[in-house]
């Protein structure tokens, strides 16, 4: 009685440690996701590949054609919003990184999927309220990184130079954001903030994206931050590299082409049509 008694507390133990958001804080974009989330996971397994970056090219084909939509995490309360049948651009490589995760841990179960997904998408990787969100991909990868859930790799191209910008887009366009009309959450966000203070941080100019030696540091499956001009904001929008015959395309969760795609420019012709884009920082899951 005593064996099973301990063996019961430490598995309820086991659970509270390891998955912070139980059911009850989590929101499901449909009863069929968990199953869906589950047979992802298997075939990925089986796929036998053994490297994050292979993996994330790998599941991010599965993604294809899926519906573009926003705001699908915005609620009445913070909840861990799973929703791999409508991404945008954040939510897309979030699903990416917890499904590649999960699969390197040869595990097969949604529930290890949605402790991953809250892992990368909040700070420290514990759920609370909206300011817990890591809502600026800045501080989305450094607290990642300090984690090891991502390595930036931006410094690694011979191309890469610094860039410094104080980000406040959040604070300084109050009205944006519902979550923010609350004047609590609104100091929360707003003392986030004060760390980002003339931020200093590595980026790829978008001109030299397609010399020769950035080309040759790329992997397929690296993930992209496009680094913006518009004032208080660091980045734009995300997705991620496919590298054929030593030539960079882009597959992203399009805003403008509905769905999650396949770009049919070279990645420097991608990025030469987008005006606000002034380059890149590039990151890689942590193996």
């Amino acid at each position: 009685m005593k064996k099973i008694l301990l063996t019961v507390i430490l598995n309820i133990t086991f659970s509270i440690v390891t998955f912070a958001a139980s059911p009850m804080d989590m929101r499901f974009h449909c009863e069929n996701d968990t199953n869906k989330i589950n047979t992802l996971l298997n075939e990925g397994l089986k796929s036998n590949l053994k490297t994050s970056n292979e993996l994330v090219v790998f599941y991010a084909n599965k993604f294809l054609g899926t519906p573009y939509v926003a705001h699908t995490l915005e609620g009445e309360t913070e909840q861990l919003t799973i929703n791999i049948d409508e991404l945008d651009c954040t939510t897309f490589i979030e699903t990416l990184y917890a499904l590649t995760r999960t699969t390197l841990s040869n595990r097969t179960s949604w529930r290890d999927y949605a402790n991953n997904l809250e892992s990368v998408r909040y700070r420290n990787g514990v759920i609370g309220d909206y300011s817990s969100r890591l809502h600026y991909i800045s501080e989305w990868i450094i607290n990642n990184s300090s984690r090891d859930n991502l390595k930036d790799i931006t410094p690694d191209f011979s191309k890469c130079k610094y860039i410094v910008k104080t980000i406040d887009f959040m604070s300084k366009h109050r009205d944006a954001y519902a979550s923010l009309k609350d004047d609590e959450m609104f100091n929360k966000v707003k003392n986030n903030e004060i760390g980002f203070r003339s931020h200093r941080f590595p980026y790829i100019k978008k001109e030299d994206i397609n010399a020769k030696s950035t080309k040759a540091t790329f992997k397929s499956g690296d993930f992209i931050a496009m680094v913006t001009n518009i004032k208080g904001l660091d980045v734009s929008h995300l997705g991620l590299v496919i590298k054929e015959n030593n030539e960079l395309y882009f597959i992203n969760a399009s805003m403008s082409g509905g769905k999650v795609q396949l770009e049919k420019y070279t990645f420097f012709e991608y990025l030469e049509r987008v005006r606000s884009c002034i380059g890149v920082r590039v990151f890689r899951i942590k193996e």
